[in-house]
């Protein structure tokens, strides 16, 4: 919609420097926005201001100029007005908004799409956590921003892989495989001490009695290096399956499943050890071998090999990145829990390191979150907590409510989960305030069917029967959806759907309480029958963005 204006503004800079009037020398992006007070206009640009140090003009006469090179009739165009400094206030016609509805409401699924991001590859890493143990909350808020952030790239026209990579080498590895030896020994008779730093929770039982269920006493009284291996290997597999199973409860999905043990076995970490080698990047110190990070705006430099041999998480993230680097992709987006703040740093060094623009490379942190019940702190411990797993809260109040709590505050913002609030059915739970709406809507078209009136199926409706200053204030809303989408995306903030979603089921429910939708006046019944369809695809569309789903029956 903006675009619209944008041109036209473009249009009358164009005439005024070929009128002499402007010299244009370097034209700045014409930049449209909505003025506060609905009452000045539709749309306003600052564009006159912006160029009055470069044509040395005061801004008033700019705009004056601009104003007076602005083709008479432009397509919607009702009035422009200067104002203060030199703002030019665009006022539309009824007939502007009315055929882009028209447009929105024909395009269903696909209205809020677009090419802004013109192809590009990325992949978005998320989630990735390591198969020791069930997703806990803090996961399940990564999942669904990172889930929500690829829905808002693809609309928004961009190439987009998902990856989840599964950190399945190291020594926490080792401690999996051990903690279940020693609870599968324990069911057998056979108990040991349990240090204190080993997995304790209750799957790691289940694990054992699966391994005495299927291979019965085939490991006692064998050696410990003969045994970890296999309990490793069961454990990694079990725990990931019920990764993949949680995470597919919650509507996430992955195009690719990346294992760490495989940049092992390809030597893709040996390779990319030695390349830095050559390149003079790193050098030993003290047994251990060390990256010249801090020669690329790192605080210090980064242990990659540690004097024992073995290799950091940092050393095989390096293989990793080249890796995607060496897959085309062109931007890589990876989303971490805020206590990783400190990887962006070293990565973005390792990148220049090895040549390539570190802005290739971007983290979103996802903040911590807090469980209440009723306003009370949920204990979270990771032995005793109540609410420990993201299929506890999910199993709770169900996958729509808790989507939505996690995407409704910026991702780098600290989250409190009100369990008792994601349960209610009233307008305070946002969640509940959206679907709700969607579902009146639909009650409305079922109502409006069994008295026999119904929207033709080619969408060819007169909408001139709106005219109420409520049902353009619901008009414009939904026209700016596709522009809440591109923002969303280049910023790369899924909290930005919620808040729109919100403001617009608002404007719906104020308008509904005060004007009838069917009535005995035929057209205007099918008029705002068109508008409650865009308003319909617009919620459906928007919840689609956020994987929350959008309920016909309440």
């Amino acid at each position: 919609m903006k675009k619209a204006i944008k041109e036209i503004i473009e249009r009358a800079l164009e005439k005024a420097k070929g009128a002499g009037e402007l010299e244009l020398e370097n034209v700045p992006d014409v930049v449209i926005e909505k003025p506060k007070d609905e009452k000045l206009g539709d749309f306003a640009t600052n564009i006159a201001m912006t160029l009055a140090r470069s044509e040395r003009k005061n801004p008033k006469a700019i705009a004056e100029i601009i104003n007076r090179h602005i083709e008479n009739g432009a397509t919607g165009l009702d009035s422009v007005e200067i104002a203060g400094p030199g703002f030019l206030n665009l006022k539309m016609s009824q007939r502007f908004f009315l055929d882009r509805l028209a447009d929105a409401v024909k395009q269903r699924d696909d209205f809020g799409k677009s090419n802004v991001g013109e192809g590009i590859k990325i992949i978005i890493e998320f989630v990735s956590a390591n198969p020791t143990g069930p997703l806990h909350i803090g996961h399940g808020r990564g999942a669904a921003v990172g889930d929500a952030l690829s829905r808002i790239l693809k609309k928004a026209g961009y190439d987009l892989s998902t990856e989840y990579y599964v950190n399945d080498v190291g020594n926490q590895m080792n401690i999996l495989g051990r903690s279940t030896w020693l609870r599968y020994l324990e069911l057998l008779g056979d108990e040991k001490e349990f240090p204190d730093d080993h997995y304790r929770g209750d799957y790691i039982k289940d694990i054992a009695q699966l391994a005495v269920d299927q291979q019965g006493k085939e490991f006692l009284g064998k050696p410990e290096e003969e045994c970890v291996p296999f309990f490793k290997e069961l454990a990694r597999e079990n725990i990931l399956a019920g990764i993949r199973k949680d995470l597919s409860d919650f509507r996430v999905t992955f195009d690719n499943w990346f294992s760490e043990q495989s940049l092992y076995k390809d030597h893709s970490v040996e390779g990319a050890i030695q390349w830095l080698r050559d390149q003079g990047h790193v050098y030993d110190k003290d047994g251990a071998v060390w990256l010249k990070s801090s020669a690329f705006d790192d605080d210090k430099d980064r242990v990659i090999v540690k004097k024992t041999g073995e290799k950091t998480y940092f050393c095989s993230d390096i293989a990793y990145h080249q890796n995607k680097i060496k897959r085309g992709f062109k931007k890589i987006i990876n989303l971490m829990g805020a206590d990783h703040h400190g990887y962006v740093p070293r990565m973005e060094a390792v990148l220049q390191a090895m040549g390539y623009d570190k802005n290739i490379f971007k983290i979103l942190l996802v903040q911590f979150v807090s469980l209440l019940r009723g306003g009370e702190k949920v204990s979270m411990s990771t032995r005793s907590g109540e609410f420990e797993t993201l299929s506890d809260v999910v199993n709770e109040v169900g996958v729509d409510a808790a989507r939505y709590f996690f995407l409704m505050r910026s991702s780098d913002a600290h989250l409190d989960f009100d369990l008792e609030l994601a349960k209610q059915e009233t307008p305070e739970n946002p969640v509940f305030y959206i679907q709700y709406a969607h579902a009146r809507i639909c009650s409305i078209f079922r109502g409006s069917k069994e008295k026999g009136i119904e929207l033709p199926e080619n969408r060819e409706v007169d909408l001139s029967p709106l005219v109420e200053d409520e049902e353009y204030s619901i008009i414009k809303a939904i026209l700016a959806f596709p522009e809440v989408v591109e923002k969303s995306a280049k910023a790369l903030e899924v909290h930005r759907i919620s808040h729109y979603l919100l403001d617009l089921v608002s404007r719906f429910h104020g308008y509904y309480s005060r004007h009838r939708v069917i009535s005995e006046d035929i057209p205007l019944t099918l008029a705002r029958l068109y508008l409650l369809d865009g308003l319909r695809i617009t919620i459906r569309n928007g919840f689609d963005l956020m994987g929350i789903s959008a309920p016909e029956k309440m």
